[in-house]
């Protein structure tokens, strides 16, 4: 499932492409998980004025209104003037005078969706409930801990809500997790003040090398340009289980928590 780093590549590789680009139609595939929410023809003539993120959502400003596009769990976005014909997985195209954004979604779980404004009904209810935004200035310690403070859930399924802080996806959680050496069952409230400035630093540490290194692709991820990502290669625990640690050579361990496999180990992440 795409996550932050995986949005945020998509973002950075298209934000100099489509902004200043000028709609010239919209194409509707197979319905995806939400409805647009307007007249596809009434998105033409509108200009994109730029790209921003929101936790997993791409925010498209045009000169009237926005999109909200979500990857769900298996998208990734193209955009380009030759891009070959559209297959049955391509669900949304907008074609502007400067190429055609394409969404490629299998499993369609992912969205796109018109709003007026962030201030809209539908904006509110898809972003208003999400935590800080973890490589954002905005993102403040005291107010990590005191989401932490306030909750007796096990710590990574804390992170994976998304409620405290967005954007530290089943992967990214199992290594931040090993990186501040703390056990994925810990409850969130029991974490001391040291170990949650170090649990801090690590998700910002961890997510901004995922970035950088052009996200995680174990399937079918890339970037809108079509690059792979290749933050798999460099994992500590996430898909290691009966390897060796890297630190203490301890077997890596996993556990089932909400149906998501969490890889830790067991002498490194001790409580």
């Amino acid at each position: 499932m795409p996550e932050l780093p995986e949005v945020e590549v998509t973002r950075r590789s298209l934000v100099q492409a489509v902004t200043g680009a000028r709609s010239e139609t919209v194409r509707m595939g197979k319905p995806l998980r939400w409805p647009l929410g307007c007249d596809p023809a009434s998105l033409a003539g509108r200009q994109v004025l730029g790209l921003r993120r929101r936790g997993k959502y791409l925010l498209m400003d045009l000169s009237n209104g926005m999109l909200l596009i979500h990857l769900g769990m298996s998208g990734s976005i193209r955009f380009g003037d030759q891009l070959p014909d559209a297959g049955v997985h391509d669900h949304f195209e907008l074609v502007t005078d400067k190429g055609t954004l394409r969404l490629h979604d299998p499993r369609r779980f992912g969205a796109v969706v018109y709003a007026v404004s962030e201030l809209d009904a539908v904006a509110v209810k898809l972003l208003g409930g999400l935590g800080m935004e973890p490589l954002a200035d905005t993102f403040f310690l005291p107010l990590f801990q005191a989401g932490l403070k306030s909750s007796r859930v096990p710590i990574k399924t804390l992170l994976l809500s998304g409620r405290v802080v967005v954007g530290v996806g089943n992967i990214y959680a199992s290594e931040v997790l090993f990186l501040a050496g703390i056990r994925p069952t810990t409850p969130a409230a029991r974490i001391g003040p040291e170990r949650v400035r170090r649990l801090y630093e690590a998700i910002i540490s961890v997510l901004t090398r995922a970035v950088e290194m052009g996200g995680t692709t174990l399937r079918d991820f890339s970037s809108a340009d079509g690059a792979a990502g290749h933050f798999q290669t460099q994992t500590r625990v996430y898909g290691r289980e009966g390897e060796p640690c890297h630190a203490c050579n301890a077997p890596i361990r996993m556990l089932r928590q909400g149906q998501r496999s969490t890889f830790f180990c067991p002498v490194c992440q001790r409580a």
